[in-house]
C-alpha cells in the first residue's frame, strides 16, 4: 500500500501471494467475491460475512435538494445506498495493540582463546 489505501491490484496481488496462484486467477477469484456481493445486495439481499461483516442497503427517501451552481431547487429521487457495518471480530482485531515482532534468539559467543581447529 503506497498512499494508505490498498487498491484493488494490491489485493489481487496479496491473494496471489497467500494462494500460491497467478495474478490471472486471483483476479477472477477477486472480481468474483465483487460481483456476487454486488448481485445479491442488487437482488435485496443482505451478505453476512462472519467474523468480518455485512452489507446491506439503505434506503433513502427522495427529498429537495439545490443545485450549486444556480442555487434552483430541485428534486432528489429515491435511492439504494450500499451499506457495510464491521463485525466484533473485524473492530476487535482493528483496535488490538499491535504485536511485537518477535526477536531473533540471542547469538552464543564463545569465549576467546577457544581453540576451534577441531570444528
Amino acid at each position: 500500500m503506497t498512499n494508505g489505501s490498498m487498491t484493488k491490484a494490491e489485493l489481487v496481488e496479496e491473494v496471489s501471494k497467500v494462494s500460491d496462484l497467478t495474478k490471472k486467477h486471483s483476479e477472477v477469484i477477486v472480481d468474483t467475491v465483487f460481483k456476487s456481493i454486488i448481485d445479491a445486495l442488487h437482488r435485496g439481499e443482505k451478505i453476512e460475512l462472519r467474523g468480518f461483516g455485512s452489507f446491506r442497503l439503505r434506503r433513502r427517501e427522495p427529498r429537495k435538494g439545490r443545485n450549486p451552481k444556480t442555487g434552483d431547487k430541485v428534486d432528489v429521487p429515491p435511492k439504494k445506498v450500499p451499506y457495510f457495518k464491521p463485525g466484533k471480530e473485524l473492530k476487535d482485531l482493528i483496535n488490538r495493540e499491535p504485536e511485537v515482532a518477535p526477536t531473533a534468539p540471542p547469538v552464543p559467543t564463545i569465549p576467546s582463546g577457544t581453540d576451534l581447529a577441531g570444528v
